[in-house]
């Protein structure tokens, strides 16, 4: 019988899969709520019934106290509101230089220890690799937003050389990730707003363009899916990164693109993986309006090219009944699917 491995593969690959496959991520809050709802995790992860199973994570969040976390590139992050994320205390390039400052090591064995026995775990889940912050955001973590907007324009050698030294870190995270049996690796990082990139197409090509290159071809060269995360309105980005070799993006927001028009456009040479709305379907609307929403995405994906899930994790405002209806409303096909192999 057909895995969720290979079900997810089909997708990646353009191919018409059996039936939609779908992944469900969770802020803390409504997690826990899911969790108290259904008895334990362990009775929630059989209703969720993951299609990928991931590893990684690009940096290591340590606990200092006072609600904050230091990352490994030295970071701190207040969490005393936003628990997940939180917002930045310090920045560790308080001026346009690297000199004085010493990266993390991307062959740390927290990032790959663990990988072989959670593969044996699960060996029927699609494996990914994951490398948050890849590029752009990483970068403003440690120098911050505005000052790295400014260094664009202002302090362009600068900038060139922080993103090299970034994706030469990933690479390095790729090269070690690949020795193991996973099937695709994943980047994270934000480009766009609600209308548009954060910095416009002309920077986006000359200091990040050439970045995603070089990461790309190391995951091609090994034969590898790749995805990429990016909020917002990136679509004007879409030619340019299946050219590159892009597989799969997420998270396909419903509020900034057409997500039937664009999946239309691009399938069967890129896949999307998102497209249910975290900011006006799940928080305001029905449980109704919710499996309505699911049904025309579980529509539009049975000729492949789309895996199902939220366009965010779903977030503290949205209602258990909304979270309940879109986990039934697309997990009911596989049961059907399952039945029809008997």
């Amino acid at each position: 019988m057909m895995t969720k491995r290979d079900v997810v593969r089909l997708v990646f690959e353009g191919k018409r899969p059996p039936y939609v496959p779908w992944e469900f991520a969770f802020t803390q809050e409504p997690w826990a709520m899911l969790r108290d709802h259904f008895g334990s995790a362990e009775a929630l992860e059989k209703v969720l019934d993951p299609h990928t199973v991931g590893f990684g994570g690009g940096s290591i969040m340590e606990d200092i106290g006072n609600d904050r976390t230091r990352d490994s590139f030295g970071v701190v992050w207040n969490r005393s509101k936003d628990k997940d994320i939180g917002v930045i205390d310090n920045y560790v390039l308080p001026g346009p230089s690297l000199n004085g400052y010493a990266f993390p090591d991307p062959l740390n064995p927290y990032f790959y220890g663990g990988i072989d026995d959670r593969i044996k775990q699960v060996p029927d889940r699609f494996r990914i690799f994951y490398i948050g912050f890849s590029l752009f955001e990483r970068a403003w973590t440690m120098r911050g937003m505005e000052n790295l907007l400014m260094d664009f324009v202002e302090h362009p050698a600068f900038v060139e050389e922080l993103f090299t030294r970034i994706a030469d870190y990933n690479i390095a995270m790729v090269r070690k990730a690949v020795t193991y049996d996973i099937d695709a690796v994943y980047f994270g990082d934000d480009w766009g707003q609600q209308q548009g990139l954060i910095m416009g197409k002309p920077l986006w090509d000359t200091f990040i363009k050439p970045q995603i290159r070089r990461m790309y071809a190391e995951v091609r060269k090994a034969g590898k899916f790749q995805l990429i995360h990016s909020c917002g309105d990136v679509q004007e980005l879409f030619d340019d990164l299946v050219d590159l070799g892009l597989n799969c993006f997420n998270p396909f927001q419903p509020e900034v693109m057409d997500v039937a028009a664009i999946h239309g456009k691009y399938r069967g040479r890129l896949s999307f993986w998102g497209g249910l709305s975290t900011q006006q379907t799940l928080p305001r609307g029905t449980a109704d309006d919710v499996r309505a929403a699911c049904r025309k995405l579980l529509d539009m994906g049975q000729d492949g090219g789309y895996i199902f899930a939220p366009a965010h994790a779903v977030e503290s405002d949205v209602p258990l009944a909304n979270i309940l209806a879109f986990i039934d409303e697309v997990t009911q096909q596989n049961v059907k699917f399952k039945h029809a192999m008997r």
